[in-house]
Order: structure tokens, then sequence, then C-alpha cells
């Protein structure tokens, strides 16, 4: 069955034309595609290749597709073992990098891509060359391609180094006009009933896109850009905090490509205008603020025919704040800020059983089997045949009369997800400044493990998150300092959250542990009996009264998790 028509799709104008700036300009280094179900993200992306202009052979540039459960070797390509036992070459096939070359790799739900294929991309990426490299014998070839990729955020976060890689981002609104879906329908009622008969419907728009493109490719050499648009975008990328220069080079870019689209030999204001939110959205650290343009924009020349599509500033997501202090157990209390106090590591991280030298009550669970390495994974040394290697000795004879064993560590990749109570009850005694001391703590010893850690803040009558799922940093004082003190304790939507973001995560990598540290002072009525257990928790209990209320070693146990009292033996300020 064919593909959509990319001209046949209804709306999406943003979108439509992202993918055409990054077609006329492939150094843009690909769009990512941020929106709900249903929303024609794929639909979109793969009619692009049909529109893509041939090469001077009338060879189309290629578009290929990773599948989301494909391997490292068929992303990277393979060793030919029948040549090796034929001739005793190695031979390789080549993978879907060597065929994405000079074209596009397209992912669907690239955020459910695994790491290991994650940090191939990001290496092949950055240098444009695939090295395939087993036991000696090494083999390399060009692989420079635009990734396009879909994704639902509902359903789990971007690695923050492989969402920059992308040069322009849409994010796809969740909602559409009555009669935009009234003409969608139509549109695939029609397409479905007769494909092919659809598809010649649209064959003279589709030819016109493509003319378009690649009169637009020509173009681009000549396009102009004025002073003063250097001024503008550096200034409104530092104005967004991005990091870096990338940010500042793929707008320049997007923006003479926007120009060569329009058919205009200079780049002008609207041309930054448009393609602003789609460089800054996913790279900015600062909330945009309305501004005048840095500088006057020259009087627009006239453009040929429909000059892109008009754009509205879409704010960056980010994560809302959800300051609800006027309701809860504590009343009407606003939000009060208390600084980090330094906690001495308490061992939780990398220990077996969790809790180290902690004080640790009636709550067991069974140890990891194995010991715990520097990386912070669960191992246990084995031997295999190392086939490559055997065959090579062996020069393709049969029997094998050298046989070449290789020494593995099979293990677990961990995660750590923190869950920090913020409410107003901890704000007593500078327990929240001490709980945020004993989250450092936590983070430093993620970092030094090279393990992924989340924090995520409950308080105020919200679930807040603090720090994104990444590799853990190697400080985290700021994004703990930005988070205040009040309202009730939200324990229940803390731990549903929790259970979300687990079953995202294991969702996209199946062999991952997570383990999850509830850091509280246990002053709530909630239950969360109903809720099932967290698997791996530890429950860090931080109340410091002098008459205990019981209340953490009661949630510990109705989660199923290890309980620990980190502060106790310390003299409270």
């Amino acid at each position: 069955m064919s593909e959509f028509p990319f001209a046949a799709v209804v709306g999406q104008e943003a979108l439509k034309t992202a993918l055409i700036l990054n077609a006329i300009n492939p150094r843009i280094s690909g769009v990512l595609i941020s929106g709900p179900r249903g929303s024609a993200k794929s639909t979109l992306a793969r009619a692009l290749a049909a529109i893509l202009p041939g090469d001077s052979d009338g060879q189309r540039a290629p578009f290929v597709t990773l599948p989301l459960g494909a391997s490292e070797d068929r992303l990277v390509g393979s060793l030919d073992l029948q040549k090796v036992l034929a001739n005793g070459e190695a031979t390789f096939h080549a993978g879907l990098l060597a065929k994405a070359d000079g074209g596009v790799l397209y992912v669907d739900e690239v955020n459910l891509l695994p790491d290991t294929l994650v940090d191939l991309l990001l290496d092949v990426a950055a240098s444009g060359t695939n090295i395939v490299e087993r036991d000696g014998i090494s083999h390399s070839h060009p692989a420079r391609f635009s990734l396009i990729g879909t994704m639902n955020p509902d359903e789990g976060e971007l690695r923050p180094q492989l969402l920059d890689r992308f040069g322009l981002c849409i994010e796809q609104a969740a909602s559409i006009s009555v009669e935009e879906r009234i003409a969608i329908v139509q549109q695939r009622e029609a397409f479905d009933r007769d494909p092919a008969g659809a598809a010649r419907g649209f064959e003279e728009a589709q030819a016109a896109l493509t003319e378009r493109i690649h009169q637009a490719q020509r173009q681009l050499a000549e396009v102009t850009t004025p002073s003063w648009v250097y001024q503008a975008i550096a200034s409104r990328c530092e104005a967004a905090g991005v990091e870096g220069l990338r940010a500042d080079v793929t707008w320049h870019r997007a923006a003479r490509a926007h120009a060569a689209w329009r058919g205009v030999g200079e780049v002008t204001q609207q041309d930054i205008d448009t393609v602003e939110p789609w460089v800054l959205d996913h790279r900015r650290t600062q909330s945009p603020e309305p501004t005048p343009p840095s500088s006057p924009p020259p009087k627009e020349p006239p453009s040929r025919g429909e000059g892109g599509s008009s754009s509205t500033t879409n704010t960056s997501p980010g994560g809302s704040s959800n300051q609800c202090g006027e309701q809860g157990q504590w009343g009407a209390m606003p939000p009060q800020s208390q600084s980090t106090i330094q906690q001495a590591a308490p061992e939780l991280a990398n220990t077996p059983n969790g809790v180290g030298q902690a004080k640790t009550a009636a709550t067991p669970a069974s140890g990891e089997k194995g010991q715990v390495s520097g990386k912070g994974r669960s191992r246990t040394e084995t031997s295999r045949l190392d086939g490559f290697a055997t065959l090579i000795a062996n020069r393709g004879q049969w029997p094998w009369r050298k046989l070449k064993m290789r020494k593995t560590q099979a293990g677990q990749p961990r995660a750590h997800l923190v869950l920090l109570d913020t409410s107003g009850s901890t704000l007593g005694q500078r327990l929240l400044g001490q709980a945020k001391g004993l989250v450092e703590a936590l983070v430093r010893q993620a970092y030094a493990a090279r393990e992924q850690v989340a924090v995520v803040g409950f308080g105020n009558g919200g679930v807040v998150p603090l720090l994104s799922r990444q590799r853990a940093p190697k400080r985290v004082e700021a994004a703990l300092e930005a988070a205040t003190g009040g309202g009730g304790t939200p324990l229940r939507e803390a731990v549903i959250e929790a259970k979300r973001l687990i079953h995202q995560w294991q969702r996209r990598e199946p062999g991952l542990h997570i383990r999850t540290y509830l850091i509280t002072d246990g002053r709530t009525r909630e239950s969360v009996a109903d809720l099932g257990p967290l698997d791996d928790c530890i429950l860090l209990d931080t109340e410091s009264s002098k008459i205990k209320r019981g209340q953490g070693a009661r949630i510990a146990q109705q989660l199923g998790a290890r309980y620990a009292t980190p502060f106790s033996g310390q003299e409270t300020p």
C-alpha cells in the first residue's frame, strides 16, 4: 500500500514547512516531531520521502526507517559469517547507517530507543563516520544523514544529548478545530477506498512540491544574510539561555533555507521569526519574554507564491510548578525556600541491601545477587565462546582447532528515582535542607557510578519534576535550591507519578532496574496501600521529633519498601 501523499495532509503547516526546510538544507540536522497519538506525526514524516528531489541521475535521496526493536548489528552493520567460513575473509553487511548516508534516517517513537542505540547515533551524528570494530578488524564508512524522529511526550522523555542533535523541534497541539477534523476524516476515507486513485489525484501537487524544493536547493547558496540578522539571533539565543552555539548555527541555516523556500535572495525578519520556536523551544532554559525585534527589519521583498507557514511561538513546555499552597493539610501556607544542608553520603546507591549505614526497621527485602561494580551494576563475571575471534583464528577450517573465549560481565543497568517531600511539615527544624543534602549525596554517588537519576518533588499541593532523568550531573545544587517547601503532602500523587515513570522507563529499556528513594517525614493522613508495591524502594524517614508518629514505617510497609532513618543519631539544629 502506498504512503499517504504529503500534499494530501490537512493542516500541520508548521510541521510541513520544517520538514521541507530540512530537505532544502540537510545540514539543519533533522526534525523532532513531538505530539499526542493520532496527530499525523508518522504520516507526514514518511510521506516526505516521496517529494525529495532526485540527483542528476534521477535517484532520490535515501529514506531509511530504524525500527524500534532493531539490534545494534542491524544499525551499524554485521559480519558475514558465511564468507568468513568459506574464504577466511571478514566481510561486513551494510547496516541502516550506511544505507541512510546522504539521506534521512527516520525513527518512530525515538524516545523509546534503548540507550545503546542512542549512544551509537550520537557518536555517528557527531563524526559523520560509522566505525565497526570486531577483535582487531575495523571497517568504517561515511554516514551523514538527517535524523527525523517522532515521539509522544506522554510515553517518556528524550535524552538531552539526543534532543539537542535535532536541529528543529515541532510540538504539535493536542487539539484541532472541528472543521479540520472533518476534512481529515474525509481525506482519510477517500484514500482508504482507493489508495492508488487518491495518490493520482495529488500527483501534480506532489510534483510541484518536489520541483519547488529542488529550486530552493539550487538557490540556497545565493541567499545572503544581512549583518543585523546575526545580532538578532545571538541576542535571542542568549535571552533563551541556550547552551553552546548549535542553536545559533541551526537558526542561521533554517532561516536561509526558509528564505530560499520563499524564493527571495536575502534573509528577512519573517524568516528568523518563523523558525525561532522550532530552533529554541527544545533548547531554551529561560522562559520566553515578548520583546521587540533586536533591529528594525528592512522592508520585506516580495515573495514567490506561498511563503511558508505562519508560526505561533509556543511557550517552552518545561515543568509546571503546580503551586497549590492554598489547599491541603497545612492551609494557606506560601512556599518557602530552605537551603541545602550538606550530608554525609549514606552509601545507599551502591550497597546490595540499599540501606548502608542507616538504621533499618522491619521491612526487609531480598538483596540483589552478585557484586556491585564501580559503575553501579549488579554483575557476575562469566566466560563465553568468542565466535568471531574463533572463526578468524581457524581461517574457516572445520572442525575448529583453536577456541577463543571472551570474559564478560553480565549485569543489569540501573537508574535511580528520588521522591523528595517538600511539604510544609518539612520546614520545621530545617528538615527540608537536610533532605536536600541527602538527595545531593545520592546524586553524587550516582554520578560516580555513571548512572542515571531523576528527582521529583512533592509538596505545595502538587508533584514537580526537579531533575529530569539523565546521567547524574556532577552538581545538582541549583535544581535542589529551586525546590521550595509548603502546603500539603500529596503522597498518593507522588507514588502514582513514580509508577508512571517506572513503567515508561522499563518500556523503553526492558532490562532496566529502577531503585526508588522516597524521602519523607511521613506526616500525611493519605494511605497508599491500594497502590501496590514500588518494587525496589527505600523509604528514608526524615522525621526528627522526639515522639515518633511511626507514619514512615507504615508507609514503607504499604509500599513493600525497605525502611531507613538516615538522620538517627544526629542532632538537629
